[in-house]
């Protein structure tokens, strides 16, 4: 029998990418997104390069009730969940104190909350089977203070933290846990987060394919963490023996304007 990985925000960026590999596989493939269209179109092109089996599902993942809905809905098919890969978010660039509030509760909603949720709703069957998996989208912005996205940052800290002590508490049931912490990589995402201006992306980004593959085969592995990219495996090692201020203000530098 297949498996089934269900796919977050996977009308795009990495999560887009993502189905691909999840696709060729051998996996059938239950993608979730807001953009009913953008979902029709990657189960077409999944379906035309593997026939691969694809559910598509428009939900704003940033609402509870859609999430609870979601899960009814799978549960009524009789769709077991044997991947859950949470990568749906966004972020939002500038000052705490100028930016929007609503706009900041949504990322809550959807960076945190979402993925809490869903992974309470679906982990458990996972446990029961003795098989399955996490994989959990961070960023490199969890391990450090972000300056000009405060929340932005404060929200992938969680995923990190959440994912690692996850990891722990299921090791020994067949369950693995991954985050994946990339740094700035070619997506939609800055756009979202209009970080046009910043020095951060103009200074260069990785390739979504490339990170999107490091992160699969890192699952695919067990690695509770998966960062792609040398330069930024070797920052987060060195910001762990800098003061907090310093590594502060760097981060406040490397995200200014151009």
């Amino acid at each position: 029998m297949k498996k089934t990985v269900l796919i977050t925000g996977a009308s795009g960026g990495i999560g887009y990418v993502l189905a691909y590999r999840f696709a060729e596989a051998g996996y059938r493939l239950v993608l979730v997104a807001r953009s009913s269209d953008k979902l029709q179109q990657l189960a077409r092109e999944l379906k035309d390069t593997y026939r691969a089996s694809c559910m598509t599902v428009t939900k704003d993942l940033g609402v509870e009730s859609e999430i609870a809905a979601l899960h009814k809905e799978l549960l009524e098919q009789e769709i077991e969940v044997d991947v859950l890969v949470n990568n749906a978010g966004f972020g939002l660039y500038g000052e705490f104190v100028e930016t929007d509030l609503e706009q900041e509760l949504n990322m809550i909603d959807l960076n945190v909350c979402s993925l809490t949720m869903l992974t309470k709703l679906f982990v458990p069957a996972m446990v029961r089977k003795g098989t399955g998996g996490v994989l959990n989208v961070a960023s490199v912005a969890a391990f450090q203070p972000g300056p000009l996205m405060a929340v932005y940052y404060a929200t992938k800290a969680y995923v990190l933290s959440f994912s690692e002590a996850l990891e722990n508490e299921l090791k020994g049931t067949g369950v693995t846990v991954t985050a994946l912490c990339p740094g700035p990589t070619q997506t939609g995402f800055s756009d979202r987060a209009n970080l046009g201006t910043s020095k951060l992306f103009k200074s260069g980004a990785m390739d979504v394919r490339k990170v999107a593959d490091i992160g699969y085969n890192g699952f695919l592995q067990g690695k509770s963490v998966v960062i792609p990219g040398a330069q930024y495996r070797l920052l987060t090692l060195l910001i762990r023996f800098m003061p907090r201020k310093l590594v502060t203000s760097i981060v406040r530098s490397i995200q200014g304007k151009a």
